[in-house]
């Protein structure tokens, strides 16, 4: 009697062996789609190191400005310049006929800084003059230096160059709406360092310097 051949195994294949390899094809596609994802992260939009570190030096110059000013009174309109004689001569007595009344400043520092920035001009004038005056060969190089070694940036310093033997400088000190600022010229012991003002809002823009 002829028997009829078994069917091959290659003719079918049974649900249970399916399922491993549907099990790796899925896997498979899992891990590529990660991969695109993480690729796609590492490639995405990243922070400019320049920006961060300029907010970095920003707040820095803040704090510096705080701390430096901590010791001041709050801000405050500038006071009204003083009017009338400067002092009362007794009963009876007449004033010599050389005598100058002194005139009260209508313009300058002395009216236009607030109280906060009239103290801490002073200091900020101290910290920079004692910084500049063992400075040997004052150039504006080791000037800019000396000025950031006290933490001030680059963006307020301005008007920074030679004049014979001194290096001038104009440093921006403006915070909180005040006007402050710095003209400096280093030049070892004969350093000097004088408040000014700077216009209220918009860029820094260097003055005209009394020679």
């Amino acid at each position: 009697m002829r028997r009829t051949p078994a069917p091959t195994s290659t003719a079918t294949r049974s649900p249970r062996r399916l399922r491993p390899v549907l099990a790796m094809t899925a896997l498979a596609a899992l891990t590529l789609t990660a991969c695109g994802t993480e690729k796609a992260a590492v490639g995405g939009p990243r922070s400019n190191p320049a920006d961060t570190a300029g907010d970095r030096s920003g707040e820095a110059f803040a704090k510096m400005l705080s701390e430096v000013a901590q010791q001041c009174p709050p801000s405050a309109p500038p006071e009204a310049p003083p009017t009338g004689p400067a002092r009362t001569l007794p009963s009876g007595a007449t004033p010599p006929s050389d005598a100058i009344e002194p005139i009260a400043p209508t313009a300058g520092p002395e009216v236009e800084l607030n109280a906060r920035d009239w103290c801490a001009s002073n200091l900020h004038e101290e910290r920079v003059t004692q910084a500049l005056w063992d400075l040997e060969d004052p150039t504006p190089a080791k000037v800019r230096a000396a000025l950031n070694g006290l933490g001030y940036i680059d963006e307020r310093i301005h008007g920074l160059e030679r004049s014979g033997t001194a290096t001038r400088f104009f440093l921006d000190l403006r915070e909180r709406g005040g006007r402050l600022c710095l003209d400096g010229s280093a030049a070892g012991e004969e350093t000097v360092v004088d408040k000014c003002v700077a216009p209220a809002t918009g860029p820094f823009k260097a003055g005209e310097r009394k020679v």
